[in-house]
């Protein structure tokens, strides 16, 4: 699950076992010094970078090596300077190496006179010994409806793809686990000199975060989780939890929808905007509705589930497609991830756990049931996956459990970590407190809501977690209103 300063999951995660793992090699000893010099000509001259040497497979740290792309972007008061925060932007498979200098993260002045930021491409990703299997852009799509007709292309899809990542990329993939980019991120503290880190994750980036305190408490300092994913769903159940969230938000625009007639004449009751809008999706499958030059059949429209966050912008999209006559144009072509993105998405979200059901009928089964259960997007969540024909990661998943502080932020209507498992997040994490966006709407809080954004900042700036659960009100609100304690 990707924050939208990259994309949503893949594009936007346990077990019982967990395998206790000392501190990285690369911690223990005297890491060598990095290196920094200017990433690049088209970023800040502030923003330096360097590149950290790590094992591949840490149970064998003279083995295989690879390369760690980081950045830093100094305090802006060297006096005031309290740590270090890394930042990660979610995934998996996203970059964050420049994402200190990225606008769309806001930390405010006081946060940044404090802390050098320090971003990291996560391994296998960007600069950091990038994976690919050579995916073409028909097998990097992964939004699937389950069609009794076209199962076996997908069972075939996904196969194939397994084995391609095997075939190009197999004695990588299996460490290319959230525990072992956990182990990177503290190999990254160690080569600062820091006894310590902070940090803010986005999106999967939180239960990254949640991994890294669980496996390292001591070096836990101040953690915030923006959009939080559910540590005891990974990862197979995330998808199905976003099925389940999206049939609610589905529900939450019909009824909003039916209030707003006047303005958008797709129904005057919610069981006739719900009746507009499955017609409509009956209309494209038969043939493909027009949607900003590009055609959309029924499953397209299904695919794109996350709008139904936003209420007012859906009611719009939605009565856009119902006057469009039908498309005519020949099929744009899609703007897809790169392979990178991809192949270091799969090998994550099928390495990080093992209860990913190896026999398609299992899937056949799942993708019918959630279909009836969850008409939006049950079967997309359920539908097979390459993870029915991967190879186990390195180790089991971690299961988090602990008393390390955290500040949660979570939206009401998230579409790409529901609200559930922020809270099931909140449950794992003993000493989380957490803001909750009432009617927040979309996926990511930060530089959203002013309540959650000053809650941010006095918990990264004074190291103080609220007292109790904070609410805050919808972005709309949020700047006349204080925190409301719950």
């Amino acid at each position: 699950m990707r924050t939208g300063r990259t994309t949503s999951l893949l594009a936007v995660v346990a077990a019982a076992a967990f395998l206790a793992t000392p501190a990285p090699a690369a911690a223990s000893a005297a890491p060598p010094q990095p290196r920094w010099q200017r990433c690049g000509a088209s970023t800040p001259a502030a923003l330096q970078c360097a590149t950290l040497t790590v094992p591949l497979d840490y149970a064998d740290p003279g083995g295989r090596k690879i390369d760690i792309a980081m950045s830093r972007l100094k305090a802006s008061r060297p006096k005031e300077r309290r740590g270090v925060l890394l930042l990660n932007p979610g995934g998996p498979g996203g970059p964050g190496l420049e994402l200190p200098v990225d606008p769309a993260v806001n930390l405010g002045e006081e946060v940044r006179s404090r802390y050098d930021l320090i971003g990291f491409d996560p391994r296998g990703v960007g600069r950091s010994s990038p994976v690919s299997c050579g995916l073409t852009a028909d097998e990097q799509d992964y939004e699937r409806p389950y069609r009794p007709e076209t199962f076996a292309k997908d069972v075939e899809w996904a196969r194939t793809v397994a084995t391609k990542c095997r075939a190009r990329a197999g004695d990588s993939l299996r460490h290319l686990t959230t525990r072992n980019t956990a182990r990177d991120m503290d190999a990254i503290r160690a080569a600062l000199g820091e006894r310590k880190i902070s940090y803010l994750g986005f999106s999967y980036g939180t239960y990254l975060g949640a991994v890294y305190a669980q496996m390292f408490p001591r070096h836990t300092d101040r953690f915030v989780l923006d959009s939080a994913s559910d540590p005891t769903r990974v990862w197979q159940g995330m998808f199905q939890g976003m099925a389940e969230g999206a049939d609610a938000a589905f529900a939450r625009w019909s009824e909003w929808t039916a209030l707003h007639d006047r303005e958008y004449g797709l129904g005057s009751t919610p069981a006739e905007v719900r009746r507009t809008f499955w017609d409509l999706v009956a209309r494209a499958d038969r043939e493909p509705v027009d949607s900003a030059g590009a055609p959309l059949t029924g499953d397209g429209i299904r695919a794109q589930h996350a709008r139904f966050a936003h209420v007012e912008k859906a009611a719009e999209w939605v009565a856009a497609l119902k006057k469009a006559a039908p498309s005519a144009v020949a099929p744009a072509t899609r703007e897809v991830p790169p392979d990178n993105d991809a192949s270091s998405a799969w090998a994550v979200l099928c390495g990080d756990s093992r209860t990913w059901p190896r026999d398609p009928e299992r899937y056949r089964h799942d993708a019918v049931r959630d279909k009836a259960l969850h008409p939006l997007y049950g079967d997309f969540a359920s539908n097979i996956k390459p993870c029915a024909f991967w190879e186990q990661g390195s180790e089991p998943p971690t299961t988090v459990d602990n008393e390390v502080g955290a500040l949660i932020l979570q939206n009401e209507w998230d579409p790409g970590t529901p609200l559930a498992g922020a809270r099931a997040m909140h449950r794992a994490l003993h000493g989380s407190r957490m803001v909750t966006v009432a009617g927040g709407e979309g996926h990511i809080v930060n530089g959203t809501d002013p309540c959650a954004d000053r809650a941010l900042g006095a918990y990264l700036t004074t190291g103080v977690l609220p007292p109790r659960d904070l609410t805050c009100g919808t972005p709309a609100t949020a700047p006349s209103n204080p925190p409301r304690t719950t």
